[in-house]
């Protein structure tokens, strides 16, 4: 602004500069020219009447380099001239000047010479005895004069213009001063030029609506920022050119990216062809979904395109952990094959006896033992289905109504109906401990030391022994199953509880059990918020630890 400001002054300067000179010139070109021609007309007549008295002996004695006088005759011829040979000189009756002063007595004309860039003024009179006596001289015409005024007016010329810049300069650096000491965080506070009133007015008022543009920007801001940091989904926000406008702390976990991805390019958050396709395919047709492992656990990722007013933004990535879902679709699918494997084996059993009796191919005496054989695939089918059926309520969240129970007196009611199990077995059970209450379904706790009583039975070795002790400890209620069986390796200890999983197969099949106890066990323990925990060593037993929160008192 300052140099618009300087650079305007200069003009305005140099062309008032110009304008003057050329005024000046003219007024007094105009005043000189006046009051030559005035005194050249009074020299004519000093001259006339000198003539009038001397004759031709006056002009003949007469010495003048600025003025030339010419007498003319009447017939037009020239009698004598100050200047040169009269005889040289042709006829005179057609001048103007001359003219005009054969009819009227005086006579004016002015005449230009362009290559002489003069001009020549002449004044005539008519003497008495009718010659006329003309005077003329030369004057400069405006163009000569300013061609011999070059130097002067360069030099005036070049000294306005320094003067002009000077104080341009300071003129310009005074207007401006006040304008940049403009205080436009409080632009009603300036005490400047009053012209910019309404400017600084306007000023204020567009302030104040962007700082209330700006706090509503960064209540939102903090409100997306407050949202997607606390969202267990991953969100990541990349524009046109795959560059991440921002990633939620859920992502970078995910990703494993670090603080500094923001504004590079998403290749340096995951390098993988896949994904990669995913988000073009994404642009291209508005969305795509993709699955990924990460981390040794598995990702659905929807991927969506940002469109406004036909025009693409950008994509936003959302990162949803499956992997409980994929865990339990596997379950699900698992559970079902075998459910289905566990109901064909006591059901072909079945079947094959009652076909082999009803085709009197069983002999009379062998009869008892295939009518045995079908009692007991058809108990332990029954038995299935109630575990099933129980697994099934222990998943669907059944709400039962809960009491306070004593959690010995269960102990020693599951140990009574596992006595005839253990003698079978040779086993020692016995129960040991102090009575602890807790909030509970009496008949899943029953469940918990039934089935793991029941396996620790099954599973130990002759004469061997089952202790289930109830104590409490750290204001938990802990019951402890512990026997001297065959023991557990460590790499099935974390596999136990799940559905139809059997340490040794060929074993639990001759111990006709179902594969779903100790899988009720953990679903009952969770439904009561428990926990479990298992110690074992092959060949020298388990011990099974159930601990349960007391009751509320």
């Amino acid at each position: 602004m300052t140099k618009k400001i300087f650079r305007s002054i200069v003009l305005v300067a140099a062309s008032v500069l110009l304008a003057s000179l050329v005024i000046i010139l003219s007024c007094f070109y105009d005043y000189f020219a006046r009051l030559q021609k005035q005194q050249l007309k009074d020299e004519l007549y000093l001259a006339a009447a000198s003539v009038e008295e001397s004759g031709v002996l006056y002009l003949q004695n007469l010495s003048s380099e600025s003025f030339r006088l010419t007498l003319v005759a009447k017939n037009g011829s020239v009698i004598y001239d100050t200047a040169v040979d009269a005889k040289t000189l042709e006829d005179h009756t057609d001048r103007e000047e001359i003219k005009e002063a054969f009819e009227t007595g005086r006579g004016e004309s002015v005449r230009y010479s362009s290559t002489m860039l003069e001009k020549t003024i002449y004044c005539a009179k008519r003497l008495s005895d009718g010659s006329v006596l003309r005077i003329s001289v030369n004057r400069a015409t405006v163009g000569a004069i300013a061609l011999g005024m070059v130097s002067p007016v360069i030099a005036v010329g070049i000294g306005a213009l320094i003067l002009s810049g000077v104080l341009a300069n300071r003129l310009s650096k005074r207007i401006v001063a006040p304008l940049n000491q403009l205080d436009l965080e409080h632009p009603l506070e300036n005490d400047s030029y009053e012209e910019l009133s309404p400017l600084l007015s306007r000023i204020n008022k567009q302030r104040a609506q962007i700082s209330d543009q700006l706090s509503e920007l960064r209540y939102k801001t903090e409100e997306f920022e407050q949202i997607t940091d606390n969202m267990k989904e991953g969100l990541v926000l990349i524009d046109r050119s795959e560059n991440v406008v921002s990633i939620n702390p859920a992502a970078k976990k995910i990703f494993s990216a670090t603080d500094d991805c923001t504004g590079k390019s998403f290749l340096t958050v995951d390098r993988s062809r896949d994904f990669n396709a995913a988000i073009k395919s994404a642009f291209e047709n508005g969305h795509s979904e993709i699955r990924s492992q990460k981390d040794g656990r598995t990702y659905q990722f929807d991927i969506s395109r940002i469109d406004s007013e036909e025009c693409s933004f950008g994509a936003v990535i959302l990162a949803f952990d499956i992997t409980e879902h994929e865990n339990s679709e596997k379950a699900r699918r698992e559970f079902t094959a075998n459910v289905s494997h566990e109901l064909k084996t006591p059901l072909q059993g079945i079947i094959g006896s009652a076909e082999l009796i009803e085709n009197g191919l069983v002999k009379q005496e062998d009869m008892p033992r295939f009518v045995g054989h079908i009692r007991t695939e058809a108990q332990r089918l029954v038995n299935l289905v109630n575990d099933i059926i129980r697994l099934s309520q222990l998943d669907e969240g059944v709400s039962l109504p809960k009491e306070r129970v004593d959690l010995l007196a269960v102990a020693k009611e599951a140990a009574r109906d596992l006595d005839a199990a253990a003698a079978d077995k040779k086993v020692s059970l016995s129960v040991e401990g102090e009575s602890v209450f807790v909030d509970g379904i009496k008949r899943l706790l029953y469940e918990i030391v039934y089935n793991l009583g029941e396996n620790a039975v099954k599973y130990n070795v002759e004469n061997g022994n089952v202790v289930i002790s109830v104590a409490a400890k750290d204001k938990n209620a802990v019951l402890t199953v512990s026997d001297s069986g065959i023991g557990i390796a460590p790499e099935h200890q974390n596999r136990i509880f799940e559905r139809f999983y059997r340490v040794d197969k060929s074993h639990s099949k001759a111990s006709g059990g179902t594969g779903l106890g100790l899988s009720i066990v953990k679903h009952a323990v969770l439904q009561h918020g428990g926990k479990t925990e298992v110690e074992s060593e092959p060949g020298k037993g388990t011990v099974i630890r159930v601990i349960l929160p007391f009751a509320a008192k």
